[in-house]
C-alpha cells in the first residue's frame, strides 16, 4: 500500500487527479478500521493532515463554512451557538478519542447511513464543497448520498469544505443507540426551526438507504405552522399536529432489520424522537431561547 502525503492542497488535487482510487485519510476513524479488520484495502492512502486549511473555519453573515478535516471536538467547543444542532451530534460520536480525531468531512466521505452528523447537516441546511483540478462545485447535502456508504463525489475530487446555514433559531439532535456511549445509532432525527424563512427541515439517520429528509413532514409541519398563526403567536403546537409530523416521519423511513434492531422499532422510535424534539425546539422558540440549546 502506498502512502501519499501532500503539504499543500493544490499537490492533493493533483495526486487524486493521478491516483483517483487513492483513498483520503484524515481522523481515520473509519478507514483504519476498515482498513484493520480488512474490509478494506486500497492500493494507495493520501494523507491530508498536513493541510492546515481543512481544520479551519469561518463564520458569515448567514452561513459557516466547516473545513473537511474540523475534529468534532472543536465543533462542540467553538460552534455550538451558529451549529447547535451539529454541536449536540458531535457529542454522540465515539468516545473523546474519536472526537478529537474525527471529522464531518470524513463522515461524508464513508456516507453510511448511520453517521452521526449527517441528520443535523440535513436539518440545518448544508451543502459539500467538493474540488479537484477541474474546478469547484457545491452539492446539497440531500443529493451527496447516493447509495449506501456512497456519495456524489467523482473519482478525482476531494472534500474541501461544508457550508452549512447559521441557526437562526433552536436545533434538536436525539439518537437511539443499544447502549449509552460510543455505540452507533440504531437510528437518529434532528429538527431545526429556521424563523427567518418560517421553515422546519428534518434529517433521519440509520433508517433508510441513505440519510434523509422527511419531506412529507416538513411540507405539512410548514403548511400546519403558517396556516394556525403559530410563528407570530408562539402557542404551543396542538397534540394531533404533533402526532402527524411524527407519523409522517416515520413514514419517511425504509429500514431494514439487523442485530441492532428491527425496521419496525427504528419506525417506531423515529416517530417518537420526532414528536419530542420538536416539542423540545418549539418551547426553546417559544421561550425566545432560538440560538441557545445547550450541549449537555
Amino acid at each position: 500500500m502506498d502512502f501519499l502525503r501532500p503539504a499543500g492542497w493544490r499537490e492533493a488535487l493533483a495526486a487524486k487527479a493521478e491516483h483517483p482510487t487513492a483513498v483520503p485519510i484524515a481522523g481515520g476513524t473509519d478507514v483504519m478500521v476498515e482498513i484493520n479488520f480488512d474490509h478494506r484495502r486500497p492500493d494507495r492512502l493520501l494523507d491530508l493532515n498536513r493541510i492546515g486549511e481543512l481544520t479551519e473555519w469561518e463564520v458569515g453573515e448567514r452561513t459557516v463554512r466547516l473545513g473537511a478535516g474540523v475534529p468534532y471536538t472543536r465543533i462542540i467547543e467553538e460552534l455550538r451557538t451558529e451549529l447547535p444542532g451539529l454541536a449536540l451530534a458531535s457529542h454522540t460520536v465515539g468516545s473523546p478519542q474519536i472526537r478529537n480525531r474525527g471529522t464531518v468531512g470524513g463522515n461524508l466521505g464513508a456516507a453510511s447511513p448511520a453517521g452521526d452528523a449527517h441528520p443535523a447537516l440535513l436539518a440545518a441546511g448544508a451543502e459539500v464543497e467538493v474540488e479537484s483540478v477541474r474546478g469547484t462545485r457545491l452539492i446539497p447535502v440531500e443529493e451527496f448520498y447516493t447509495g449506501v456508504k456512497r456519495n456524489a463525489l467523482e473519482p478525482d475530487e476531494l472534500i474541501r469544505a461544508v457550508r452549512i446555514e447559521k441557526a437562526d433559531g433552536p436545533q434538536q439532535f436525539s439518537k437511539v443507540g443499544t447502549r449509552n456511549a460510543m455505540v452507533i445509532a440504531v437510528c437518529a432525527f434532528s429538527v431545526a426551526l429556521h424563523p427567518r424563512t418560517r421553515t422546519v427541515r428534518t434529517g433521519i439517520g440509520s433508517a433508510a438507504p441513505t440519510p434523509i429528509r422527511a419531506r412529507a413532514a416538513e411540507d405539512f409541519l410548514n403548511a400546519a405552522l403558517a396556516d394556525g398563526g403559530f410563528w407570530d403567536s408562539g402557542a404551543v403546537i396542538t397534540p394531533s399536529v404533533a402526532r402527524q409530523f411524527a407519523e409522517l416521519c416515520s413514514g419517511a423511513c425504509n429500514p431494514i432489520d439487523d442485530v441492532r434492531g428491527s425496521a419496525a422499532y427504528r419506525r417506531h422510535a423515529v416517530s417518537v424522537m420526532a414528536r419530542r424534539t420538536l416539542g423540545w425546539t418549539w418551547q426553546a422558540y417559544r421561550e425566545g431561547n432560538g440560538r441557545t440549546v445547550q450541549c449537555a
